[in-house]
């Protein structure tokens, strides 16, 4: 490759500097004809020797023969003007030294000709390149979203490089722009026209070019943008423009995660530290979506050991391989546990084995529909599990538990709602009478998890479609894995015991509109792929709750974190019921759990976080 380049080099370096000398000696002819009428005088004749030997100089001093003309630009323009500014100081001089007299106007013309010569010889090329030497394949005509400095910088190097895209307008929302151009290209409108400018300009691709959006706005946009039939990508995260990872023109496709109506949380790295570096921390389900996400957070923050323990054998490997090997200079131990959270006594020996001075519990059964079918399942993985491992960790000293809960926990209508709930019930009782701290995480959907929306849409989308949403009116709070994740490590941190910690997860999205999002992020029309809605499954709701009514106060005790309340505990009830259980049928179990999770009496102070 270096070899290649130092070739054409050469070959062209020799051609170069024969086209300048060529032009060089133009330059004076033409001078010398302009001033005396005459081509062969003195001053033309010294003129001559002193510019060729000064100009490439100068050129060899600026690189100028190394520069990549097709893409000149005003910083090679500038380069040219002070070789020919330089080689006409020479030239003045070596007149005095010579003839003793300074030929103002014959220099004045030379420096004049010798730049719009050889700089439009320079320029002549790109000029041609742009013109007439494109590639051959037809470009696509682009829409910019952003007039400002990152939008002209995509439209600068779309215009300068041999790009498929070809930019044809700007949208921006400041009025000032509106009917100007940048760069030789309009600004058509504010965001309301992206509409008009893609029907009326013959728009193929849309490029959001504001790095500043947050995604609430760039939610806005997209919306407006999905009323198209052009495909929409977005500038790279703006860190990485800045350290360089991507250029300004390596565009990528709009993520479902980017359309999420809130900006990500913010950790106290300083607080998590301290209760996780040189601890050992031990993490259940940590083969899933949360719980694996959960082990590369906590890895980040050095712990002394960490334990990972699943039930599935293969995730439990795929998550260790990627461990050792994004950390394998740390220090860090990991170690992996193939075992059941029904085992109590493997739970124990395991506990005591490790001596963990934290624990995330993340193992549990969370598909709604299966557990409905199931609700025998749910009562031993998400109740008698849990308890399992609460257990454990009290006779063993554990420092903090933290339990996963999930947002169905809230007013259950499903059984696996209605189990997380009962073990929320068990965990406050086991903070009231052991020495660890146990805690409760509840949050709501999560983006991209085993068993969520995303991939069974992504996967209808692939088939051709339909999508199949269960009701129009349906809607749900989402985040993405890495966002759940640090809310756990997060209220780990912050755990005093007893706590539920629950983040504000902004506004609830409809499902049918995700659908239409991720459809439309395929490269698909609502119309091409279709949606179709099949009705609510057992044990839906059309909405979810972070919280039900009683459960927050507004008095605020720290920032982001409120005071709230929660039911007291059926701890006699939950413990009937696991004795039972196995006695009854389907249907009267899913009525006992959830009519048990739906109790109240009179409530109590625990505490809710909000982001």
């Amino acid at each position: 490759m270096n070899g290649g380049k130092k070739l054409a080099y050469q070959q062209r370096l020799p051609l170069l500097i024969i086209i300048d000398s060529i032009l060089i000696l133009l330059t004076v002819l033409l001078s010398s004809y302009l001033v005396h009428d005459t081509y062969f005088t003195t001053p033309a004749i010294i003129t001559v020797s002193a510019l060729l030997l000064s100009h490439h100089i100068f050129s060899f001093g600026y690189k100028l023969y190394k520069k990549a003309w097709e893409y000149a630009s005003i910083g090679e323009l500038i380069i040219i003007c002070k070789i020919v500014t330089f080689s006409a100081v020479s030239v003045a001089i070596s007149q005095l030294l010579f003839t003793q007299e300074l030929p103002i106007r014959f220099l004045v013309n030379t420096w004049i000709l010798h730049i719009l010569l050889v700089g439009g010889s320079r320029f002549w090329w790109r000029v041609v390149r742009d013109t007439y030497m494109s590639t051959g394949e037809e470009r696509v005509r682009t829409l910019i979203i952003g007039a400002g400095a990152a939008g002209t910088m995509v439209a600068r190097q779309l215009l300068n490089n041999a790009n498929s895209l070809h930019p044809v307008a700007f949208i921006d929302d400041n009025h000032r722009k509106h009917q100007l151009d940048i760069l030789g290209i309009p600004v058509f409108g504010g965001i309301k026209k992206i509409k008009d400018a893609v029907d009326s300009l013959s728009i193929e691709h849309i490029v959001i070019a504001i790095p500043s959006l947050s995604k609430r706005q760039l939610n806005y946009i997209f919306q407006e943008c999905a009323k198209t039939s052009a495909r929409t990508q977005i500038l790279p995260m703006l860190e990485d423009l800045v350290t360089g990872k991507v250029s300004v023109n390596q565009f990528r496709d709009v993520q479902v995660e980017d359309l999420l109506g809130r900006e990500p949380i913010e950790l106290d790295s300083k607080t998590i530290s301290e209760s996780i570096t040189d601890k050992v921390v031990l993490v259940t389900g940590a083969g899933g979506s949360i719980g694996s996400e959960i082990c590369r957070q906590v890895s980040a923050f050095s712990p002394k050991k960490l334990v990972l323990l699943g039930h599935g054998e293969n995730s439990i490997y795929s998550i260790e391989m990627e461990l050792k090997e994004r950390y394998k200079h740390t220090g860090i131990e990991f170690v992996t546990e193939i075992a059941d959270i029904q085992d109590v006594q493997k739970m124990n020996i395991i506990m005591d084995q490790y001596r963990p001075n934290l624990i995330y519990h993340a193992a549990a059964h969370k598909h709604v529909p299966l557990m409905e079918r199931n609700p025998e399942e749910a009562i031993k993985n998400n109740l008698i599990g849990t308890m399992n491992v609460a257990q454990a960790a009290s006779w063993n000293n554990v420092e903090t538990f933290v339990m996963i809960s999930s947002d169905k926990a809230v007013n259950p209508t499903s059984v696996m709602g209605a189990t997380k709930r009962l073990s929320e019930m068990v965990i406050q009782k086991m903070d009231q009478t052991n020495q660890t701290k146990f805690i409760t995480v509840r949050f709501g959907n999560v983006l991209g998890s085993r068993g969520s929306v995303i991939p069974l849409f992504k996967k209808q989308i692939e088939k051709g479609g339909p999508v199949t949403v269960t009701h129009p009116d349906m809607i749900r709070y989402f985040m993405t894995i890495p966002e759940a994740s640090r809310l756990v490590i997060q209220a780990g941190s912050l755990a005093q015991g007893g706590e539920t910690f629950v983040l504000d997860m902004g506004d609830p999205i409809k499902i049918v509109d995700l659908a239409r999002n991720l459809i439309k992020l395929s490269g698909h029309s609502v119309d091409e792929i279709g949606i179709e809605f099949t009705g609510m499954r057992p044990g839906e709701k059309l909405f979810e709750e972070l919280l039900n009514e009683n459960e927050v106060h507004e008095e605020q005790i720290h920032p982001k974190i409120y005071i709230g309340k929660t039911s007291d505990l059926f701890i006699d009830e939950i413990e009937e019921l696991i004795v039972t259980f196995s006695l009854m049928d389907k249907k009267s179990l899913r009525e006992s759990i959830v009519g048990l999770a739906n109790r109240k009496k009179e409530p109590k102070e625990v505490l809710s976080i909000s982001s």
